[in-house]
């Protein structure tokens, strides 16, 4: 048996290590970090033929891509008789924990390990495509007393809503060595895997979250084209596992303290949350030097709609209107699906008249060059963790704009200018603050480095994750990694009072805003609908 906290399953969901992007450097850096542990990689990937874009080390043993589409794992009779009567119990109490959390005798883990039982056989595919599972989902959803009966599903989103679902329940059938730590790396379907292994196995489960997976779904589902029904069901499942998975999880490693407020929100309890900030090596991210002749904003990352790249070249024909020689340079790759989103893109660009100005330079191997190519580096995310862009930059001395959005305002501190999302005038009058002040430019460069160097070194970082491990395997005399006490925070992230997920908590009253920043109210599933 391997020594404690020397084996380490880490179980991903659409990055690591098949994807570049902030998720995939973190876990990459952890790995190489701890060349004494033995890792594992679950991967949960779209269809199972993404090819591995990062160079493996030598000590991660093994690596499984577990892919969420295409026909179902394997093939298995259908349920009949008093089989089939039990799976159809279990499935409509699990619906109604989905659609009326508030439900006696209808719980939404009970349900799950129930269901995760027959993905282990192989049966619970073909069970959720039975004519009798959507039968039960009609009739669940017209019940009266469920805002979804307004709504008049039809078959069609019956056989949707299925289909998702089903889907989305492919991950309870993956199994982990139950010698190894369960470490998810997000909350949402990578915790699922975990989530079993921990009830069946014993084994430990530690949940790291980046951005707010559940905050990033319900973004996501205001622009999706399915019905109502459909997305209360979707996002309601979203919704009891995110709350499940921080109930259950031995410990929870926020990267910043915005987004343990979060998760003490969703449920979990406060003594099991660690926060680790994410962190960079100032030497492979050096001094940047001189700035570029011509004023330059560089931006670093995926060319992403959650990034909102509209608000920074709105922003950009703004400031250039009063500087007419800036520049604005795109680093990063788009991402297979986002092609469309680059078009948008450029026909932005097209409709300010700022074409000539805009380049999009593709993936870069070496980024500190990227920071290096500007006199500012923007940040204009609606949704974001503890972004690598912004302390990779502020590791090169370079003065930065950023969104007020997840822990950036803790990454930045007083080193950069922090602005509020989707306010393209205030991006821009920030921006031309500092271009027009060399002196409080450079002086934010300096500091921001050294903010790096004190507080955000990739050493603590790993370091704390060590420890962690550690502890969660029961090593002798491990000791509990240090959390940081918490900032003061701002007026702007304190704003959570929110509508949804979690309508019966504490403050939940809507802001009004309209705005997808920290401070805005998460839609319900009729609001996003």
């Amino acid at each position: 048996m391997p020594s404690p906290g020397r084996h380490v399953t880490l179980l991903t969901e659409g990055t690591y290590p098949h994807v570049h992007g902030g998720v995939s450097t973190w876990c990459d850096q952890l790995v190489r970090g701890m060349p004494e542990v033995e890792f594992e990689v679950l991967a949960l990937t779209g269809s199972g033929r993404e090819p591995v874009v990062w160079e493996l080390p030598d000590n991660l043993v093994r690596h499984t891509s577990f892919p969420l589409w295409g026909p179902p794992p394997r093939r298995a009779r259908p349920l009949f008789g008093p089989a089939r009567r039990r799976f159809t119990d279990v499935y409509e109490r699990f619906l109604l924990a989905l659609l009326d959390p508030s439900a006696v005798g209808c719980d939404f883990g009970e349900g799950l390990f129930a269901l995760a039982a027959l993905a282990r056989d192989g049966r619970l595919s073909a069970a959720l495509r039975s004519e009798a599972a959507v039968r039960s989902l009609m009739w669940i959803w017209t019940q009266p007393h469920l805002e979804t009966a307004a709504a008049r599903p039809t078959v069609h989103d019956a056989l949707t809503a299925t289909d998702l679902l089903e889907h989305a329940l492919r991950p309870l059938a993956a199994r982990l060595p139950a010698t190894t730590v369960a470490h998810a790396v997000s909350s949402g379907l990578a915790t699922l895997p975990a989530l079993v292994a921990q009830h069946t196995d014993g084994v430990p489960f530690l949940l790291t979250e980046h951005g707010i997976y559940l905050r990033e779904r319900y973004l996501g589902y205001r622009t999706e084209a399915q019905r109502r029904p459909v997305k209360a069901l979707l996002l309601g499942f979203y919704r009891e596992l995110n709350t499940l998975g921080y109930r259950k999880a031995g410990l929870i490693t926020p990267c910043n303290q915005y987004n343990r407020r979060w998760e003490e929100r969703g449920g979990a309890p406060a003594d099991r949350i660690r926060t680790v900030y994410n962190g960079v090596d100032p030497g492979a991210f050096p001094l940047a030097g001189p700035e570029p002749e011509v004023p330059t904003l560089s931006w670093c990352g995926r060319i992403d709609p959650i990034k909102d790249l509209e608000t920074l070249i709105r922003a950009y024909a703004l400031a250039r209107a009063e500087l007419p020689e800036l520049r604005l340079r795109l680093f990063g790759p788009v991402p297979a699906g986002n092609e469309d989103y680059r078009t948008r893109l450029e026909k932005l660009a097209a409709e300010r008249g700022v074409t000539d100005g805009v380049t999009f330079e593709g993936r870069v191997d070496d980024v500190a060059r990227a920071y290096a190519a500007g006199h500012l580096v923007m940040l204009s995310s609606i949704s974001e963790g503890f972004p690598f862009s912004l302390i990779e930059a502020m590791s090169c001395g370079r003065a930065t704009v950023s969104t007020d959005v997840g822990g950036v305002r803790e990454a930045v501190g007083d080193t950069g200018l922090v602005v509020p999302p989707r306010e393209p005038a205030v991006m821009a009058e920030a921006v031309l603050s500092l271009l027009r002040d060399g002196e409080r430019r450079a002086a934010l460069g300096r500091r921001a480095r050294q903010r790096v160097i004190d507080r955000f070194t990739l050493r603590r970082s790993v370091d704390g994750f060590r420890r962690i491990y550690r502890e969660l395997a029961g090593a002798p005399g491990a000791a509990p990694a240090e959390s940081p006490a918490p900032p003061e925070p701002h007026e702007w992230t304190l704003r959570l009072r929110l509508t949804a997920p979690w309508p019966d908590g504490p403050g939940a009253t809507a802001t009004g805003s309209g705005k997808a920043g920290p401070g805005a109210a998460l839609p319900s599933a009729r609001e996003v609908a």
